[in-house]
């Protein structure tokens, strides 16, 4: 039985349509088709035994193994080194191609031969649909051809192939300097032959092409500080995370990754987030990126446009805008190391966040501040949903972290209204647009004056995660990130040093790592534990840099905080979710959350080091 690699074993590849995880091991055990939000073709990072790989590696034992990206890009390079040979398969998904151009929508991997000879051995099992489909195999001329009920795809070779039940394997010896191509594309259901197989030279020609492509691409990032590599792997990352067709991006290419081995924290994160509209903004637009940010201001229009009969937002959406993401589980797929239930689809869908108000007024405020002014038809949706803030921010709400178990008056969530109220009055000023003024100043500052009250516990001395709790958490260290108080403010800094402390003392800091709030002390509705959130972490770097600006010793602690942080990334620069009690990658991988943190807090780190405010 193939075993479960750690998910920090993985690499990334992809088109802007979907990706691909790639193990160390040189196998496939995820990908979707064609899009990021499509069922499965190969699931085995949810069960080893029936999910379906796509494997090739080396036919002997004490094999080492090393993965790496080609430089600036987002190809992937499993190399394989044994005594006997060297050999490695570069993996990647042609992009920057038109529509009707061989290799449009493929996925390629390449196996090299590097020194002396190396045997390998190619093993593809397709699982159509989360292993729910049966297919057919037909082997051809030049592959083989999987036909499921929905999806037909032909694996292209000019190797011969063997089948075995709903897969086919071969072993193949290569000499240095040479090549063997496989290609991985969709064919007609009908479709007898796979068609002819790819040249080196034509293969060769796609990298060549791809290497180009990023390279060109991440050019345009004018982040040139201290921990460039870091930013633009993290850039490189966000982009596969994009749908080039609407500009939209998920928070994360896989689902039911667990955030406890062996629990049910197991979501599905192939989906777009309101909330992270003001994040993914501003990380964009600070880098240089203004296209994208341009076009998931599009996908965010869209969305203002379809606002419900309600008056209001869901909180997350489809790629394409869909509305109805229903969350079902896959009770037949035993999950991540038998963390069960593998879900698909999301509920949070139908949850009622407040926040999420803020974190859209704040992004469209930094986009026509930084990017494009917005339309006068966009303002009047906006203006509708800030009076629709006005009527409704006193309600209880399932908040930031969305819980299982209920609402509660969370104080981030009174936070994020006062954001979205705060930055309508900056729009409204700016773009002398028609606005209630007068009403949203009032309610404004009624929040402000609420959240100073109520959400501070005196106790504690420190905010608290809803009224009436002594549960500390981590997200209310954006406060000063979204000027809602000083960094500097004491109650700020007694917060600070609240969270700070290990969570032995009452705290949610352990080293570098930060919980996002302690399970036992905030009822979430869920049983089991969770690892340290990494965008948490990099929030805290943030906050303790904003208040380093006047104080040395906190920047000190910012920089210290930053770069051992840094250090939990994985061997190609990658975050989940999620860093577990060993240091494991926990969660959905990678996750574009974190990357926009530690994008956005190496950039303001490096201008209070260098002295800009």
């Amino acid at each position: 039985m193939k075993p479960y690699q750690p998910i920090e074993n993985y690499g990334l590849i992809g088109n802007m349509h979907t990706t691909a995880l790639v193990g160390l091991n040189g196998s496939i055990d995820w990908f979707c088709y064609p899009r990021h939000d499509s069922p499965s073709v190969f699931a085995a990072v949810l069960d080893n035994q029936k999910g379906g790989y796509f494997r090739i590696y080396p036919c002997l034992e004490g094999v080492n193994h090393k993965q790496f990206y080609w430089p600036e890009t987002n190809v992937l390079v499993t190399r394989f080194l044994a005594d006997c040979g060297l050999g490695e398969v570069i993996d990647f998904m042609p992009v920057g191609l038109d529509a009707d151009e061989e290799g449009y929508h493929c996925l390629v991997r390449q196996v090299r031969g590097i020194r002396c000879s190396l045997k390998f051995r190619l093993e593809c099992y397709p699982a159509f649909n989360y292993a729910r489909d049966r297919h057919e195999v037909q082997l051809t001329r030049h592959g083989a051809i999987f036909r499921s009920a929905d999806l037909t795809l032909a694996l292209v070779t000019d190797l011969p192939l063997h089948q075995d039940g709903g897969g086919v394997w071969a072993e193949f010896t290569l000499e240095a300097a040479k090549n063997q191509v496989f290609v991985l594309r969709e064919v007609a259901p009908d479709e007898k032959e796979c068609g002819l197989p790819l040249p080196n030279n034509k293969a060769t020609e796609l990298f060549e092409q791809t290497v180009e492509y990023w390279r060109h691409w991440i050019k345009q990032c004018v982040y040139k500080g201290r921990w460039r590599e870091y930013v633009e792997r993290s850039a490189l990352a966000l982009k596969l995370m994009t749908y080039e067709p609407t500009g939209a991006i998920i928070a994360a290419p896989t689902c039911s990754l667990p955030e406890e081995i062996g629990g049910e924290r197991n979501w599905d994160y192939r989906f777009t987030w309101i909330r992270d509209a003001a994040f993914t903004l501003y990380g964009l637009l600070r880098i240089g990126f203004t296209q994208e940010a341009a076009q998931f201001m599009d996908w965010i229009t869209a969305r203002c446009h379809e606002i419900d009969p309600n008056g209001t937002l869901q909180t997350v959406y489809g790629i394409d805008g869909t509305h109805e993401l229903e969350e079902t589980d896959l009770n037949h797929l035993e999950g991540y190391r038998g963390s069960a239930p593998v879900h698909v689809g999301n509920s949070a869908m139908g949850q009622f966040q407040l926040d999420i108000y803020g974190e859209l007024l704040d992004s469209v405020y930094l986009f026509n501040k930084y990017g494009t002014p917005i339309s006068y038809d966009l303002w009047q949706k906006l203006r509708q949903l800030l009076n629709w803030v006005c009527d409704n921010w006193h309600r209880p709400d399932e908040g930031i972290w969305e819980p299982r178990d209920g609402r509660q008056q969370f104080v981030y969530s009174k936070l994020m209204c006062w954001v979205a109220l705060d930055r309508g009055l900056r729009l409204a000023e700016k773009r002398s647009f028609p606005a209630d003024r007068d009403r949203w100043l009032t309610v404004r500052d009624e929040i402000y004056e609420e959240v100073m009250h109520k959400g501070w516990n005196e106790d504690r001395q420190a905010f608290v995660q809803h009224y009436d709790s002594e549960a500390l958490d981590a997200s209310l260290l954006i406060m000063p990130l979204v000027f809602f108080m000083s960094p500097n403010d004491p109650r700020m800094l007694k917060t600070l040093a609240a969270i700070q402390k290990p969570p032995s003392r009452g705290g949610l800091v352990s080293s570098s790592l930060v919980y996002r709030y302690d399970p036992q002390k905030a009822e979430d509705g869920l049983s089991g534990q969770e690892g340290t959130f990494n965008l948490c972490s990099f929030w805290l770097v943030e906050a303790l840099t904003r208040a380093g600006r006047t104080d040395p010793d906190k920047l000190n602690d910012a920089r210290l905080l930053f770069e051992e942080m840094l250090s939990y990334a994985n061997h190609l620069g990658l975050y989940a979710e999620e860093t577990g009690s060993s240091g494991e990658a926990l969660g959905n991988f990678p996750q574009a959350f974190t990357h926009l943190s530690l994008i956005s807090a190496a950039w303001n780190l490096n201008e209070a080091i260098e002295g800009r405010t």
